[in-house]
C-alpha cells in the first residue's frame, strides 16, 4: 500500500479561539487557526511523507488562500481543490485552547463546501490515481446533499477499488436537518474498509449496542473488553469493514488528559498503553491526530500492536501543540511510543 495515494475529502474551516482566559486583559482577543476533520488528518499525513490530496470547496479568496498554503507547507496536495462561493466555514471555541466541553459554536451553514450537491464532481476522474479516500461523519451531517454527495463519492471509489476510512465524528450541534445519524449513516458506512471513532459514536451512528452504566470510573479492563465487542458488531453488520480502532479519552480537569485507544483487525484486539497527563496544551484535533496515525500505519502495512501503538503516541502528543494541526514528524511519534 505504500506506494499508493491519499484523498481526504471535507471542509476546511477557520477556527477562532479565545485567549487564555487567565490573562484577563485578553478577554476580547481571538486566536485563528486553519482547521476541520479531514485537513487535520492530511497535514498529520503530509508531515509523515505519505502522498495525500486534500479536497474540499472554499471561496476564492486570501482567507482560503492562507489556509490551503498551510497545508501546502505540510505536505499536502491542494491542486484539486475548487473554488467557488462565499464564504469558509468557520467555528468558534468559547474556552482558551479547547480545554473544556461543550463550547463550540458552529457557524458552517452557507459556506462553499455546504452548497455542494451531487452532479457538480466528476468523482470517476478526481479519484483516478488514487488508492485511498477518507472521509468523516462531519460532512453528512451538514445538510441531506452533502450526505448524497458523500454516497456519490463512497459508490465511485468502491467500484475503482480504494480502500475507504471514515472517523465516525459525532457533533449533536450539526445533526439539525431533521435525520438522525443512525437514518443517513449506515448506508454510507457500508462502503468503509476502515472504521474509527469510539463506542458511544458507533451506538450513534451504527446501532451498535452500548453499556450505559460505563462511565469515567469503568475500569480500563472493562472498557477494552467493550471495545472488542463493539468492534466485532461492527464488522457483523458491515461486511466490507476489516479495521476497527477506538479511543478512549477522560478529562478531570481542564489541563488534565487520559488517553488510550484499541485496534481490531477481525482477528485480535490490540490496546495502546494508557497515556496521561496534566498539561494540555490544546485537545482540539487529538483525535484527528489518532485517525491519522492509523491511516499511517496501516497504509505502510505495519501490523497490530504497531498500528494502535503509533496511532495512539500520535494522538498523545498533538495535546501539547496549540491549534488544530499536529507539529511532529512519525520518527518522533515512533520515540515518544510507551509500550503497552
Amino acid at each position: 500500500m505504500s506506494n499508493g495515494k491519499v484523498l481526504l475529502f471535507g471542509e476546511l474551516l477557520w477556527r477562532l479561539a479565545a485567549v487564555d482566559n487567565d490573562a484577563s486583559a485578553n478577554d476580547n482577543l481571538l486566536q485563528t487557526f486553519p482547521g476541520g476533520a479531514e485537513a487535520n488528518v492530511a497535514a498529520s499525513l503530509g508531515l509523515w511523507k505519505v502522498p495525500c490530496s486534500y479536497f474540499t470547496c472554499v471561496p476564492d479568496n486570501e482567507l482560503a488562500n492562507r489556509a490551503l498554503d498551510v497545508l501546502q507547507n505540510n505536505g499536502v496536495d491542494t491542486s484539486r481543490v475548487l473554488k467557488r462561493g462565499d464564504r469558509m466555514g468557520l467555528y468558534f471555541l468559547m474556552s482558551a485552547n479547547g480545554l473544556s466541553t461543550g463550547q463550540v459554536v458552529y457557524d458552517r451553514k452557507y459556506s462553499s463546501f455546504s452548497q455542494l450537491t451531487t452532479g457538480q464532481i466528476d468523482w470517476d476522474s478526481l479519484l483516478e490515481g488514487y488508492t485511498w479516500f477518507h472521509w468523516s461523519a462531519l460532512t453528512p451531517a451538514l445538510n441531506p446533499n452533502l450526505a448524497a454527495v458523500c454516497k456519490e463519492a463512497l459508490e465511485a471509489a468502491r467500484k475503482k477499488g480504494l480502500t475507504i476510512s471514515i472517523d465516525l465524528n459525532y457533533r449533536s450541534r450539526l445533526w439539525d436537518y431533521g435525520k438522525t445519524p443512525l437514518e443517513v449513516m449506515p448506508e454510507l458506512v457500508q462502503y468503509c474498509d476502515v472504521i474509527m471513532g469510539n463506542i458511544w459514536a458507533a451506538n450513534k451512528m451504527l446501532g451498535t449496542p452500548i453499556d450505559e452504566s460505563l462511565d469515567r470510573n469503568t475500569s480500563v479492563e472493562k472498557y477494552l473488553e467493550y471495545a472488542e465487542l463493539s468492534a466485532k458488531a461492527v464488522q457483523a453488520a458491515f461486511p466490507q469493514c476489516r479495521h476497527v480502532a477506538y479511543t478512549y479519552r477522560f478529562m478531570d480537569n481542564p489541563r488534565h488528559n487520559l488517553f488510550y485507544g484499541t485496534y481490531y483487525d477481525g482477528t485480535k484486539q490490540y490496546h495502546s498503553s494508557v497515556y496521561e497527563t496534566n498539561e494540555v496544551v490544546d485537545r482540539i484535533g487529538s483525535g484527528d491526530a489518532f485517525m491519522a496515525g492509523l491511516l499511517y500505519s496501516l497504509f505502510n502495512n505495519l501490523q497490530g500492536q504497531d498500528v494502535i501503538d503509533f496511532a495512539t503516541a500520535a494522538a498523545f502528543q498533538k495535546l501539547f501543540v496549540a491549534g488544530d494541526f499536529g507539529k511532529h514528524s512519525a520518527g518522533q511519534v515512533k520515540q515518544s511510543i510507551v509500550p503497552a
